[in-house]
């Protein structure tokens, strides 16, 4: 089976990272956009995908043909602050045009209308302090969630305090039983801070018939089409990745395993 671990080299301009179907996924695209101040990308309308475009460092101003969105971005990197994010719906194609140096995660996913476009700023984004507990506390961060009505995507970030652990009971969101799991496909794009640090990303089935860890740098992505996936930062680094599902229900609910699940009952 082709690895969930994706390490590639990103290039300034557009650098797709992941195109479904790949290694199990069926929904999601990814990619990350690098420009220069004073450079431009156009992406094209897409007939049948909608669109979610998180500022991840820089400032810009995006326009289409119905809007026109001016110096967007108030944070230097993901550790900065919050971020600032547009969504688009299918049909609609758009210029960014960096008024500094900026890097930007694209995401797209399967929809028939959507929202309309929409701009996401710092005081949208709904803040979840210190989930968890003990150490594995972590800030999470909604994005596009309830904010925008889309049709499928869901999209946010997850900030790891040194050394502890995330997505932690590990849960599963791969069969559909609502209300109890809904089957939703993911991907995280890791940031590590200070950049040389590192992660540790495991992700298995209940059966352990796929069981893989990955060491995870900066600007890796790993793909989450179904099993539990736990992560862990490194001591004395922050640990930050933005995550992106989609799948047969906008509703996230995961499943925890039931191995694990004592641990927030604290016994």
């Amino acid at each position: 089976m082709t690895s969930l671990h994706v390490r590639v080299p990103i290039r300034q301009g557009f650098t797709p990272l992941l195109k479904s179907p790949q290694s199990g996924m069926r929904w999601l695209n990814f990619g990350v956009l690098r420009l220069s101040p004073g450079e431009t990308y156009t992406f094209p309308p897409l007939a049948d995908r909608e669109t979610g475009l998180v500022l991840l460092g820089g400032t810009a101003d995006v326009e289409g043909e119905t809007f026109h969105w001016r110096s967007l971005g108030e944070r230097e990197n993901v550790f900065d602050g919050r971020a600032t994010a547009i969504y688009l719906p299918p049909g609609v194609g758009y210029t960014v045009r960096a008024l500094t140096d900026l890097e930007a995660a694209v995401i797209t996913a399967p929809a028939s209308k959507g929202a309309p476009p929409t701009v996401i700023r710092p005081q949208d984004v709904i803040v979840h302090e210190r989930r968890g507990k003990s150490t594995f506390l972590r800030d999470v961060h909604d994005i596009i969630v309830d904010q925008v009505p889309a049709d499928m995507l869901l999209v946010g970030e997850t900030f790891n305090y040194p050394g502890e652990w995330s997505s932690y009971p590990p849960h599963k969101h791969d069969i559909h039983r609502p209300p109890e799991e809904v089957e939703l496909e993911e991907v995280y794009f890791y940031k590590i801070d200070p950049p040389q640090g590192f992660g540790l990303q495991r992700i298995y089935a209940p059966d352990r018939g796929f069981d893989e860890t990955y060491l995870v740098l900066n600007d890796d992505l790993v793909l989450i089409p179904w099993g539990y996936h736990p992560v862990a930062a490194a001591p004395g680094y922050r640990l930050y990745y933005l995550w992106a599902l989609a799948g047969k229900a906008r509703v996230i609910q995961p499943y925890v395993d039931p191995e694990h699940a004592w641990i927030m009952e604290g016994r």
